[in-house]
């Protein structure tokens, strides 16, 4: 059956896209019923104030700020490794991805810790640059590795210098990749807790944790949530409109050739230092600070049961968690690039929701409806990857839909040809080649989950804890040697998924 003809939505792909979707609004669905109770006029006097101005003001200059520098770095340090004569190229390979072994929280822990007075808005967008960048940069290279360079070479052949053969052939083929990191990282920089209030740098998230923490004034807290729930929205609709509905896959196999790389001559003395920078920046400060207090600290410590137990608690919840995801992920992306429509676009956006909200929140949600429906559930395994499914669902989602929109529908049509049902189709045609999409989509929330903080704080069964959760505790106390140990561990943890993301590169270009 040719796509896009007969059953536009296959019953069975559907009722488990609209499942995943559920789950995924259902911290969206307790803020609306927590705004709905609260009534118009106390919704005015919680919004309507000079502080959430200021939440406003700071939020919003964040993600701006932060995204548009993710965006320029990622893209130039893929633009450089992929399609320039960058020597030891890599080695530039892994350490382009390698930030997203550190966490934000442990990243800015390093900064401040080295400079006492490091916050406000400049700390926090270079924090945050620092640790989200290669959510950039890692599809822009992909899709620069995956591109026929015939394009490119007719282009110049018609006339078009490397600028405007850039702006007009490369641009649009990376347009999806440029607009799904960019969305990843945006709403990463909307919910972010843990660097944000090291840094001392107030947002929404920050002031819903204090006005828990501090009144446990659920009101106040649900009417900042419904604000970054809005802004979740202005951002959905924007990623819409700037992706486009342009097919970037081809049928054929195109070109087996490489791309010609661009030589940078005299310009090598300047790019290498530069990313030499970077890494320094990103990778050698929080590094480097961990290890000066494992020296140096009177409080540093080595309980080895402690580092055990919490080490294997966070590997076991962050390969279930990702798995769980990945498996939620699929029937979603594959609705909203095989049928394309109204409904797949608001199923595949609703999974974005939860992610813009703090954990606290999508926490708080889950507690609250499973408390009422389902006791049982309340403070169970079960709940706290339900919650990482929620927060991280669009992890799984950019490298699961930009995998499917690389693969024709044609190999769908040849499948169910030959007489192989839906379910056939998918598990021995989709899932094989999008294999590498889905597992780069696990190690992104692997990554995440390792690193998780507030919704594990308040989710996890009672005597659970992670290295995240240890090391906030040590941290917060201002035992740097004592947190040191948990966050070393957690970046080497982390380190073999970031390694995984950028190992297909690695063998094009041993």
């Amino acid at each position: 059956m040719a796509a896009g003809t007969g059953l536009r939505y296959p019953p069975l792909r559907l009722a488990a896209a609209l499942a995943v979707a559920l789950l995924t609004l259902l911290p969206l669905g307790y803020v609306v019923v927590g705004v709905v109770g609260t009534g118009p006029a106390g919704v005015v006097a919680l919004v309507w104030r000079p502080r959430v101005g200021e939440l406003l003001l700071n939020t919003v200059a964040l993600v701006l700020l932060g995204t548009a520098a993710c965006v320029v770095v990622g893209t130039g340090a893929a633009w450089l490794v992929e399609r320039t004569t960058l020597p030891w190229r890599p080695l530039w390979t892994g350490l382009m991805a390698a930030p997203l072994a550190v966490p934000a929280f442990v990243n800015s822990f390093g900064w401040y810790s080295l400079f006492p007075g490091f916050d406000g808005l400049d700390a926090a967008v270079l924090v945050t640059t620092l640790s989200y960048f290669p959510l950039v940069y890692l599809p822009v290279a992909a899709v620069l590795r995956g591109t026929d360079p015939a394009f490119e070479e007719m282009s110049r052949a018609l006339g078009n210098g490397p600028w405007r053969t850039f702006g007009r052939v490369v641009l649009p083929q990376l347009r999806p990749a440029l607009t799904g990191g960019a969305l990843l990282v945006a709403l990463h920089l909307l919910a972010e807790f843990g660097a944000l209030q090291s840094l001392r740098f107030d947002t929404f998230t920050t002031a819903i944790y204090d006005q828990f923490q501090s009144t446990f004034n659920g009101a106040a807290a649900t009417m900042l949530a419904g604000v970054l729930v809005l802004l979740c929205l202005l951002l959905l609709g924007a990623e819409t409109g700037l992706a486009g509905r342009a097919r970037v896959a081809r049928v054929g196999s195109g070109t087996a050739r490489r791309a010609v790389r661009h030589r940078l001559g005299p310009a090598t003395l300047l790019v290498v230092p530069a990313l030499v920078l970077l890494v320094v920046l990103a990778l050698g400060v929080p590094l480097g600070r961990i290890a000066y207090w494992l020296v140096t600290s009177t409080s540093t410590a080595f309980p080895l049961d402690v580092l055990l137990r919490t080490t294997a608690t966070s590997l076991g919840l962050g390969l279930l968690a990702a798995v769980v995801t990945s498996a939620l992920a699929l029937p979603v992306a594959w609705l909203v690039v095989r049928r394309r429509g109204r409904l797949s676009r608001l199923v595949e956006r609703s999974t974005y929701v939860g992610n813009s909200l703090p954990g606290i929140v999508v926490a708080l949600a889950l507690i609250t409806i499973g408390i009422r429906l389902v006791p049982a559930l309340y403070q169970s395994t079960a709940m706290l990857v339900a919650a990482y499914a929620v927060l991280f669902m669009p992890r799984a989602m950019v490298s699961l839909r930009a995998a499917l929109a690389q693969i024709p529908p044609e190999f769908d049509d040849v499948g169910r040809s030959l007489g192989v049902g839906p379910g056939g189709v998918l598990v021995r045609v989709t899932v094989p080649l999008v294999a590498r999409g889905l597992g780069a989509g696990a190690a992104l929330v692997f990554l995440a989950v390792v690193t998780e903080l507030t919704s594990t704080l308040l989710l996890a069964p009672i005597g659970t804890q992670t290295l995240a959760t240890r090391f906030w505790s040590e941290s917060s106390a201002l035992h740097y040697g004592a947190a040191a140990p948990y966050a070393l561990l957690m970046i080497l943890i982390s380190a073999p998924a970031a390694y995984l993301l950028t190992r297909r590169s690695r063998e094009e270009v041993a």
